[in-house]
């Protein structure tokens, strides 16, 4: 940003004394006589217009447009800043130092608190001390060091640590061991804009107001697209400010490129690894099949299946780093099994009692540990080899999550409830209390969300943190049935379930009602899960004995029996799409 020469400015706000517009006759008091006698037009601006004119004006003068910023003040009659803010500008960024903290005299009354102007001062001595020593004035920067820097009594670590630069033997050496690009206009005006933060911004506009201004406008209105999923540069140089940005349902796909007929019963469940390059699908044929992710075309390959002849696979569990899966079984299965993913080796097929249930599973963040439990009444704290560390009874769980911390565990339990335990204090407390049964939750990313599967209620989201019902999706069918909804797509700004009526439902995080609803499956959809690392990737299971996977946002199966679909945004159909549904190719 550069100055506009020996023009003083002001922004009107400050008194009477200093009004933003310029008296009527000649401005050339006003601006020195840069314009000569041309005189200014009385006008009536609001308080909103001479905003919009400094924001102009500041931007203009930082692409170096200082004419036409002197033309739009006389013009308008409009300031950018105070005087005095002005002529401290100019003197910094003329490294005239000392007339600078004379400035800051003048610029005290303006200041909301007394303190700043003392960091204001440190701040521009440090310049100064720094470009001394650059320059090779070694006796003036320890001069300003001894009797300028160190009196003021102000961060004192930092005093110490600037007195630690006089060793440098070279430019060079003080550039790198400083951290500072050296004298010049790119310091002084980072200079600038530190002292910003201390002023009003009716005394001195905040560098970059009006890209500031214009980013938060994109980044709102892509918060409230409703169908936005792709991630675009935070530079505005990406985006266009003539129009408002939108995303339309023609770029919200819902087509298949890719089919595989691997399982031949229902799939239960299914399950995107952390590092989302894997998915793992569960079926009541008890077999247990990891795909290979092309995280560029959306589809996959078939990795790996582990069979398990016993039970059928009903909930997965991947660890953090992706090297080991448990497989729980329905609820009469009394096993767990956890899979080596990289050997395929099975490591532990873990068995307290014939009696138990162990249907759930969840890893700790740390993934040396994991928790396993079932309706039956078992709660478990295991090691990697099955180990049970910690045990809790009577706590007939639903549904396990780890908290980041590494020591409470979210259980849902058939009391309608998620409660906390932390098995290192055996402490215990209340989160959530619904009125019907949980079937089944997830939080997301933050762990501060959650969404809950409600039998004969649908999907809800709470906030964990302050314990409240945010939202109650609509459309969903859900019963009495075990259906597993997700967070995901970019900044897990979408919601999906499945449904007993054979859909798939697709909301934004901010609004009830779907964006999507998807046909395709022909009985209940069980599971859904968005790829962590693809936003535009999604899977979903059903007990027609499919699993599908969506790429460009979306997923889920197709109408025969033993398929898995893959759906990708450049084969969609609009009329489908337009009808909020899907038609498999």
């Amino acid at each position: 940003m550069q100055t506009n020469g020996s023009l003083p400015q002001h922004n009107g706000e400050v008194s009477d004394s200093t009004s933003l517009a310029i008296p009527n006759g000649n401005s050339e008091g006003a601006i020195n006589g840069d314009l000569g006698d041309k005189p200014a037009p009385q006008r009536t601006l609001s308080n909103s217009d001479m905003d919009i004119i400094r924001l102009i004006g500041q931007h203009l003068r930082g692409l170096g447009l200082n004419h036409t910023v002197n033309e739009l003040i006389a013009e308008s009659g409009c300031m950018l800043e105070h005087p005095s803010a002005a002529q401290f500008r100019t003197h910094i960024m003329d490294g005239e130092w000392n007339k600078a903290e004379e400035d800051l005299e003048s610029l005290r009354v303006l200041v909301d608190k007394t303190d700043s102007i003392l960091e204001m001062r440190f701040l521009i001595l440090e310049q100064k001390y720094l470009e001394y020593l650059e320059d090779g004035r070694v006796l003036e920067a320890l001069h300003c060091l001894r009797h300028e820097l160190t009196p003021l009594k102000y961060n004192t670590e930092r005093v110490h640590e600037l007195s630690t630069f006089m060793m440098c033997s070279s430019p060079d050496e003080l550039h790198e061991m400083s951290d500072w690009s050296g004298k010049g206009q790119t310091t002084r005006q980072k200079l600038i804009e530190k002292i910003q933060g201390f002023l009003p911004a009716s005394v001195m506009l905040p560098p970059r107001r009006l890209v500031s201004l214009l980013s938060q406008a994109v980044e709102l209105q892509k918060a409230r697209c409703p169908y936005h999923n792709t991630r675009f540069s935070s530079s505005l140089d990406d985006v266009s400010l003539l129009h408002d940005h939108v995303c339309s349902r023609e770029q919200f796909p819902c087509q298949t490129v890719q089919m595989i007929n691997d399982h031949c019963d229902d799939v239960w469940f299914l399950r995107f690894s952390p590092d989302g390059t894997m998915l793992a699908t569960g079926s009541k044929d008890g077999s247990l099949i990891v795909w290979d992710v092309d995280k560029v075309t959306g589809t996959v390959k078939h990795k790996r299946t582990f069979d398990n002849p016993s039970y059928g696979v009903s909930y997965i569990a991947w660890s953090p780093d992706c090297s080991f899966i448990i497989a729980c079984g329905p609820d009469d299965c009394s096993e767990l099994w956890l899979w080596n993913v990289v050997t395929g080796e099975l490591k532990v097929k873990m068995s307290q009692s014939p009696e138990d249930s162990l249907t759930s599973a969840a890893w700790h963040s740390d993934g040396r540990k994991f928790v396993t439990g079932g309706v039956r009444g078992q709660f478990y704290q295991c090691d990697l080899d099955g180990n049970v560390l910690d045990s809790w009874e009577g706590v007939r769980v639903q549904c396990l999550s780890c908290q980041t911390d590494g020591k409470l565990v979210y259980a849902a339990d058939t009391h309608f409830r998620i409660r906390g335990y932390n098995f290192d204090e055996l402490i215990d407390c209340p989160i959530i209390q619904e009125t019907h049964p949980i079937m089944s939750f997830t939080q997301n990313d933050t762990g501060r969300l959650c969404l809950l599967n409600i039998a004969s209620q649908g999907v809800h989201l709470w906030d964990l943190k302050d314990r409240v019902l945010v939202r109650k999706f609509q459309g969903v069918s859900q019963g009495t049935y075990a259906i597993h909804s997700c967070f995901g797509g970019l900044n897990q700004d979408f919601v999906a379930s499945g449904s007993e009526d054979h859909k798939v439902y697709i909301w934004h995080i901010r609004r009830e009602m779907p964006i999507a609803i998807l046909e395709g499956h022909t009985r209940t959809v069980n599971c859904v899960h968005w790829n962590p690392a693809v936003p535009s990737m999604l899977a979903s299971a059903s007990d027609d004995g499919t699993t599908a996977c969506y790429f460009q946002v979306i997923a889920f199966s197709s109408k025969s029996n033993d398929t898995t679909l893959l759906w990708h945004m450049d084969t969609f159909n609009k009329n489908s799409i337009d009808s909020g549904r899907s038609t498999p190719v």
